[in-house]
């Protein structure tokens, strides 16, 4: 799956690795049962429902897309050791230096991070990554819909919502 990205996006939304029903549509979030497109439009992210095949509009709403595991697909629990490489994401995000960067998953960030899952919460995180304000989120995956809440998505589009009304607001400003 190609990178989404560019210089002066609002948000980047980091997954693990595609699905395998994504990387055989060779669209991200293409799995039916998957709630990532409902979920942006639900919160305001985006304008109206997208189709995982238009995810390289996303940047027309300063949204940009990668993975921790590139070359890889499949479920988490099933990437091996060596699928997860955090340093390449902190160098995409240091050439484009986006606002925000969110994980759509905790398993991402943790691998990222360095921590365990269990020492991060969902939401705003404390610290920063390459200088993005950074942001961990429930699964849209239909393997963890037992555990998606919907209001970290909505609090993270209140926050984007806020640096498009002010571009220069400092990080950690809270939303309206």
């Amino acid at each position: 799956m190609p990178d989404v990205l560019r210089s002066g996006l609002t948000l980047v939304l980091v997954g693990t690795a595609p699905s395998r029903i994504s990387a055989a549509a060779r669209a991200y979030y293409a799995n039916p049962g998957n709630r990532f497109w409902r979920t942006l439009h639900e919160v305001g992210l985006t304008p109206r429902l997208l189709l995982p095949q238009e995810y390289a509009r996303l940047p027309e709403f300063g949204i940009g897309l990668t993975d921790v595991a590139k070359r890889h697909s499949g479920v988490d629990a099933a990437l091996p050791g060596h699928a997860w490489a955090p340093d390449e994401l902190r160098a995409k995000l240091r050439a484009h230096q986006p606002r925000l960067v969110a994980f759509t998953s905790k398993r991402g960030a943790a691998e990222t991070l360095g921590l365990p899952t269990g020492r991060l919460p969902y939401g705003q995180q404390p610290q920063t990554l390459e200088g993005c304000e950074l942001w961990v989120l429930p699964s849209t995956s239909p393997l963890g819909q037992t555990h998606f809440q919907l209001a970290p998505w909505q609090a993270l589009a209140a926050r984007v919502q806020a640096l498009r009304g002010n571009p220069d607001a400092p990080d950690g400003v809270p939303a309206p």
